[in-house]
């Protein structure tokens, strides 16, 4: 699977929180570094970066993540971009959530990636490019 690949499916397992896609896109000893809005986050082992991060902290239960608005890939040197946009809704609230990531692959699997994420941005009504409310 190509590194653009690789991106594409993380994406989109991320969108459908499949714990199980985004454990077996990573390495056993992964490099993960993330900043969300107030939180510098660490990681070197899958399931701390799916379970305890990305879908304990940054995506819990009770966040439904409705669409996977955009993504693209696209190599810089000698790394991946990933960037991606989601439709998510906590309660009666509807965000959009944007992060950027870089990473590197070997064997077919992220061995380092760091993210950097927009935090839960409400989606304001009749803004231009905006999803539909």
């Amino acid at each position: 699977m190509t590194g653009h690949a690789l991106g594409e499916k993380f994406a989109q397992a991320l969108a459908a929180k499949d714990r199980a896609t985004l454990r077996a896109l990573l390495a056993d000893r992964v490099d993960f570094k993330a900043l969300t809005p107030g939180t510098h986050w660490d990681a070197d082992s899958p399931g701390e970066v799916v379970d305890r991060i990305i879908l304990g902290h940054w995506f819990e239960r009770d966040d439904e993540i409705e669409r996977l608005l955009h993504v693209a890939t696209a190599r810089m040197g000698d790394r991946e971009h990933l960037a991606y946009r989601l439709q998510v809704r906590t309660g009666s609230a509807r965000y959009l959530v944007e992060q950027q990531a870089y990473y590197s692959v070997a064997d077919e699997r992220i061995v380092w990636m760091r993210i950097l994420c927009s935090g839960f941005r409400p989606i304001q009504a009749g803004d231009p490019g905006q999803p539909d409310l």
